[in-house]
């Protein structure tokens, strides 16, 4: 069905049509479900339900909304409403310790209370409200505090981006119930039909705020400002994690506190920038491998433009702000779109001094006068320079990083603010140019002119170089221009690391117990992914158990201390 943008659409027409297609009486009763409203009028004697299932908006001709309806016709099927989960009281029951409490962390949470376990997050950085002074500090001042920044801290990265919701990982779990519970917790229910849903930067700390109340109330224990520093697999099978307590420190030195904390099993969720966690499991001699990851640039255009580019020409104030994607293949690698923020600013997201990250994010409106996105080049393990091959699987993290340091060498030779970005304008990237000067940017600490065409790895630059005027040929009318401004690095679209998992426990077989989680790990990338990936790492955790013993009385214990 199709419905005007900005409209509500009519349930008659939906029954109109439904009647046709489901060959019904053109009188039929039914009920129609519209799971944005918090009201739903149904009839006891309705013949058929259906239910709003997603709506995109088609720009090709006139702009309108298309939907998918669901249809259950009562002779054949019913239709289930969903029940919210419930959340049982774990104050006394067997803890599982996760490690991060990003949305891997927070949704592992939010399954173990509905299984009966007890979760105990241990969290590196701050409470969401806490982080925002912080970023704050490091926006405006170029003050970075490695423990507490844009990727660190309750919420993870996705808390203070754009809050995309949109993800192809259906395969994996139920999407529906990752969506449902953030509506639960305060989100826009607009999100359970849009087919690109988004919650906006202005809102999702609140609804952080509103789970960790929940888990919380039911038993579950946070531990902000505790860094994971080892791990070690005791005798008995339990896991001892060790810690550093910053909210605690010493009273004699004034130093971070040394805890540990054990469990049979520990969910390790810390997200795809939490570096020395790898170190740490290198350590317990856990396996390791390096993976494909990709990296490139921020993109950053006038919103005008692409909403002139994607409404082709009939955008009017009102409309949804237009965002894009696009993928193609350039000299035998994918160059793609990453993360794109509508309406949104470009910010710093470094975690270690001495280095420079971007990243974009967009409030809920996204009113703002500038889109930007990633647009990145696939790297896999084999395209990494030779000189970082005897770092085994860190060969690509340390890529990864001498590449955030020379952009950083670069910027901070020209500027006192330590988070000054390299930029460049698109079309002199392509010709090898130096912008003579740069346009408008939404990035607070600002840009200097800068070679990108060479500080960027040439097997990178010149992949880009090559894709930006085909996606002004192909897609997005436009897009090629020199008032878009290139900024580096986008450089954290994924590890470059992951730890192998056995595919049905979700267990390390070198290290039992422990279960890698979300993007830190590998298995995911962005919030619903791995948000359904931490409900799948709880119910796996949770299964092992509750099963029966079956080691036998001579098996030998791995990483024993």
């Amino acid at each position: 069905m199709t419905g005007r943008v900005g409209r509500d659409l009519r349930p008659d027409d939906v029954r109109i049509v439904a009647a046709r297609e489901m060959n019904l009486r053109g009188n039929a009763v039914i009920n129609v479900i519209d799971p944005t409203k918090s009201f739903q009028p149904t009839f006891p004697g309705a013949v058929a339900t259906c239910v709003i299932a997603r709506r995109s908006i088609d720009a090709r001709n006139d702009v309108i909304y298309r939907y998918k309806i669901e249809g259950y016709n009562h002779r054949y099927e019913s239709y289930v409403p969903y029940e919210a989960p419930e959340y049982k009281d774990v104050t006394g029951a067997e803890p599982v310790i996760i490690v991060g409490a990003g949305p891997a962390g927070l949704f592992a949470a939010l399954k173990l209370l509905t299984l009966g376990y007890k979760p105990v997050i241990l969290e590196r950085g701050k409470n969401v409200r806490d982080r925002k002074f912080d970023m704050a500090r490091l926006t405006r001042d170029g003050v970075l505090d490695p423990d507490s920044n844009y990727c660190y801290g309750e919420g993870g990265a996705g808390a203070f981006s754009d809050g995309k919701l949109y993800t192809r990982s259906s395969k994996r779990g139920d999407i529906k119930e990752v969506l449902r519970q953030f509506v639960d917790f305060g989100a826009n229910p607009q999100i359970l039909i849009d087919a690109h849903p988004h919650i906006g930067t202005d809102r999702l700390p609140k609804i952080i705020e509103s789970i960790r109340t929940t888990i919380e109330s039911r038993g579950g224990e946070y531990h902000f400002g505790t860094k994971v520093t080892a791990f070690t697999r005791k005798k008995d099978g339990t896991i001892e994690v060790k810690a550093l307590d910053s909210e605690h420190p010493t009273k004699t030195t004034g130093k971070p506190k040394a805890v540990k904390y054990s469990a049979r099993k520990v969910i390790l969720a810390t997200g795809h920038s939490a570096r020395d966690i790898y170190e740490a499991l290198a350590a317990a001699k856990c396996a390791l491998e390096s993976k494909g990851f990709a990296m490139g640039v921020r993109v950053e255009h006038s919103q005008a433009l692409i909403n002139e580019a994607r409404y082709h020409g009939q955008w009017e104030p009102g409309m949804p702000a237009a965002e894009y994607s696009f993928a193609q293949q350039v000299d035998e690698r994918g160059v793609f779109s990453f993360c794109m923020c509508p309406g949104g600013v470009l910010v710093p997201s470094a975690t270690e001094p001495e280095s420079i990250v971007m990243n974009g994010m967009s409030n809920s409106a996204r009113s703002g006068k500038f889109a930007n996105a990633g647009v990145v080049v696939q790297i896999e393990p084999e395209d990494v320079p030779e000189e970082y091959s005897q770092a085994g699987p860190f060969k690509g993290l340390d890529f990864q990083k001498a590449v955030e340091r020379k952009m950083w060498e670069y910027a901070h030779a020209r500027s006192d603010n330590p988070m000054v970005a390299p930029a460049q304008r698109m079309i002199d990237f392509c010709n090898g140019v130096v912008s003579e000067n740069l346009p408008e940017t939404s990035y607070k600490p600002g840009v200097v002119s800068a070679p990108l065409h060479n500080l960027l790895p040439e097997f990178i630059s010149s992949r880009l170089a090559k894709a930006f005027p085909e996606v002004n040929k192909r897609s997005i009318r436009g897009f090629f221009t020199n008032e878009a401004l290139l900024v580096g690095v986008e450089s954290r679209t994924s590890s470059p690391v992951r730890i192998p998992r056995n595919p049905e426990t979700l267990e390390c077989e070198s290290f039992p117990g422990l279960l890698p989680c979300g993007e830190g790990a590998g298995y995911s990338g962005g919030i619903v992914s791995s948000a359904i990936d931490g409900i799948n790492c709880a119910v796996a955790a949770v299964r092992s158990l509750s099963a029966p013993e079956t080691a036998g009385e001579g098996e030998e214990p791995v990483n024993e201390e």
